[in-house]
């Protein structure tokens, strides 16, 4: 399988680096590019697309807007994967929070960002847990929004709500067997059953859940 990605990034050199890696992949084509969130959207809107590889600050609409309405659009939308310098980015976690499958600083190795766009493709995140957790740390206290509880988590068991807790701590599928002395296989099968009983899309935005609600605390 082929997969389809679009390129957003208001520097065109940027743009062409990328194109480059991307274009010597035998599974990988690249679709289209855009250089701002609105200009991506006209485009996505007639272009299918698999992933979206996204920067954050670009002039007219921005990476987090635009991954907001992408979201939006319903189930068969692209996955999003935001780029960003990360110290001085705090857009990050708002991004995250839209929507977006995952993260990559911008001086990523291309073969890392090779993996992180077909892990994307596939449907699962491309930001390492310890990364996810480190991020969220970070960046929590910027959302606007207060917390405030979540009927949803009343579907969980316990077993699930402990998962989903070990997950916030940046635990992988394979620290959480071991924390719990269980198999890896089981822990994917809890994980399946918290992101469909959450209606989210993916671990990160477990994780993302969990500090919106209050459920974990930044620094816990």
């Amino acid at each position: 399988m082929t997969i389809r990605v679009v390129l957003v990034d208001d520097q065109s050199l940027v743009r062409a680096g990328f194109r480059m890696v991307l274009g010597a992949q035998s599974d990988i084509e690249v679709v289209g590019e855009a250089g701002d969130g609105a200009e991506a959207l006209t485009l996505l809107s007639r272009t299918a697309a698999d992933v979206v590889v996204m920067d954050i600050r670009m002039p007219l609409m921005d990476g987090v807007e635009a991954t907001r309405r992408l979201v939006a659009t319903g189930p068969g939308a692209p996955r999003v994967l935001v780029l960003t310098t990360f110290d001085t980015d705090a857009d990050a976690f708002a991004a995250l929070n839209a929507g977006a499958s995952g993260f990559l600083l911008k001086n990523v190795p291309p073969e890392e960002l090779l993996t992180a766009i077909r892990v994307v493709a596939s449907g699962d995140s491309v930001v390492a847990p310890s990364v996810t957790r480190r991020l969220l740390d970070r960046f929590a206290g910027q959302l606007s929004a207060p917390v405030t509880p979540d009927t949803r988590l009343d579907a969980l068991t316990d077993r699930e709500r402990e998962v989903l807790l070990l997950l916030a701590e940046g635990l992988s599928n394979a620290e959480i067997a071991a924390r719990l002395v269980v198999a890896e296989a089981t822990v994917k099968t809890h994980v399946g059953r918290i992101l469909t009983k959450l209606d989210l899309r993916d671990r990160v935005q477990a994780v993302v859940l969990a500090y919106e609600t209050g459920l974990v605390r930044p620094g816990r």
